[in-house]
């Protein structure tokens, strides 16, 4: 099991609507909250693997309309 924390940017406005996205996701989204800050969005994602999470991240999260930034932390 491969846990991360994405940290993420919206357009302005865009906060709830993407936060309403990404927890429809349960089968990978764990939390996710909105936050004040650099960034708007903080995330936990559990995946069995990390061809999941970068699948995951790459091909839903980072093309997701109104994001406009991520950075992933990934635990050990």
């Amino acid at each position: 099991m491969v846990t991360a924390f994405i940290f993420i940017t919206t357009k302005n406005g865009k906060e709830r609507e993407v936060l309403e996205k990404l927890r429809a996701r349960e089968n990978i989204v764990k939390e996710s909250h909105m936050v004040y800050g650099d960034f708007d969005i903080i995330t936990k994602v559990e995946a069995d693997n990390l061809d999941i999470l970068n699948n995951f991240i790459t091909k839903e999260v980072r093309d997701m309309e109104h994001i406009s930034m991520t950075s992933t932390l990934i635990g050990l």
